[in-house]
């Protein structure tokens, strides 16, 4: 017959199997930590990007972004307050120099040359009715003046006979007196006349002068209505692509209000924008490559905009290939300006692990191993770095240029 087991040897078999439990899980983690170690410490050759140094021409470079912009683009506004009356060409089309764009209201302008032609009309008139008047006047003051100067020789004549009649005592004095007070009396007259004929004369051209002016200042006005009228045909300037237009018919427009953009189609130059802490590195003339997709263009810094915004400097960049067939309006390229060169370099290739210039700790790889060595970096062109000759290395020694943040609290790790 069966017995019962004492429960104290079924409590003692149950703390058996809790404690070989335990101590089986304590193996397994302790396996997979060690696993997990030795597997960190390690890496595979090809996870890592490997860069073997060489001696190559370097630059230093100053990384920009850059837009595509037409060397020549034409912004065409209202020459009037007016509205738009028709939209002949819409943007992205090609247009050629003399074709019509769009349609502005030329009614006010219109009236505005009517009212200059009759005022010039009038100020014509004016010069006409101004030299008639004036060989009026002249030929009144003329004829007086002749008469004055008979008068004149009459009482001088006079004057002389009472002075010899005066001689012998046959006239008066007072005779003689009066005599000489007439050939006075005849010459103050005879010489107001004469100013006045030179103030007439003085006074009418000035007045014909303002009327000329005048009508000048009409006529040059007329000129610039004219010119405002040819413009309400709003025309292209010259063979490009219509960038930019108005497309509402009947919208009102102010004065100098930009109605439409032009540009040159296949005629490019690069307008950068860098941080102004490198400001002070850049000088027109600079060399500066141009990236775009894999296609490199070179070109010079042409012009450094004086004024800073928002932190950056802008710089235009004139193309060595300004009708490059990647080149589009608006198009958004890497630009590398040069400021430095050395032709005789040991470079590596960037990368991650290569965080700009200054000594730095990195990986390099030897025999399988990658050993952590500190190594000092100068100029950078984006793609390629040197390594300065302080660091110890040389040509055919193989750098770890990709990230390896992870092995950085080791000294060394196995590459396998």
């Amino acid at each position: 017959m069966d017995q019962a087991i004492n429960p104290q040897v079924l409590q003692q078999r149950q703390r058996r199997r809790w404690m070989i439990g335990a101590v089986v899980g304590f193996a397994i983690v302790g396996a997979s930590w060690g696993v997990n170690r030795i597997a960190t410490q390690s890496a595979s050759l090809s996870e890592l990007r490997v860069s073997e140094l060489r001696v190559a021409k370097v630059d230093n470079t100053i990384n920009a972004s850059g837009i595509v912009i037409p060397v020549r683009e034409e912004q065409l506004s209202s020459p009037a307050q007016t509205r738009v009356t028709k939209v002949v060409a819409k943007a992205g089309q090609t247009v050629k120099a003399g074709d019509l764009l769009m349609v502005l209201d030329d009614q006010a302008i219109r009236v505005a040359i009517d009212n200059l032609r009759e005022q010039i009309s009038q100020q014509e008139i004016r010069v006409q009715t101004l030299s008639s008047e004036l060989d009026a006047q002249l030929k009144k003051i003329a004829s007086e003046i002749e008469l004055l100067e008979l008068d004149l020789q009459s009482n001088k004549v006079k004057l002389a006979r009472y002075q010899k009649l005066g001689a012998t005592g046959i006239t008066s004095q007072v005779d003689l007196q009066a005599a000489e007070l007439a050939v006075k009396r005849n010459e103050v007259q005879l010489r107001q006349h004469k100013e006045s004929l030179v103030d007439t004369r003085k006074t009418t051209h000035n007045n014909i002068e303002s009327a000329r002016l005048q009508r000048s200042i009409f006529q040059k006005q007329m000129e610039l209505q004219q010119s405002l009228l040819a413009q309400t045909q709003v025309k292209a300037p010259f063979d490009g692509l219509l960038t930019w237009a108005m497309t509402d018919e009947g919208a009102s427009v102010n004065t100098g209000q930009l109605i439409a953009k032009v540009s040159e189609l296949n005629n490019f130059r690069v307008e950068a924008s860098v941080s102004d802490f490198y400001a002070r590195y850049l000088n027109p003339g600079q060399a500066v490559r141009v990236e775009y997709s894999g296609q490199v263009i070179r070109g010079e810094v042409q012009t450094i905009l004086p004024e800073i915004q928002n932190g950056t400097v802008k710089l235009i960049v004139s193309l060595a290939e300004p009708h490059h067939p990647a080149l589009r309006h608006k198009l958004r390229v890497e630009t590398n300006i040069v400021t430095d060169q050395k032709e005789q370099a040991l470079v590596a290739d960037a990368g991650p692990a290569i965080n700009g210039k200054g000594r730095q700790e990195v990986f390099v790889l030897q025999d399988g191993t990658a050993v952590k060595r500190t190594v000092e970096f100068g100029m950078a062109d984006g793609k390629h770095v040197e390594v300065l000759a302080s660091s110890g290395l040389k040509a055919g020694d193989k750098l770890i240029v990709s990230d390896v943040s992870k092995f950085k609290h080791l000294d060394s790790f196995r590459v396998r």
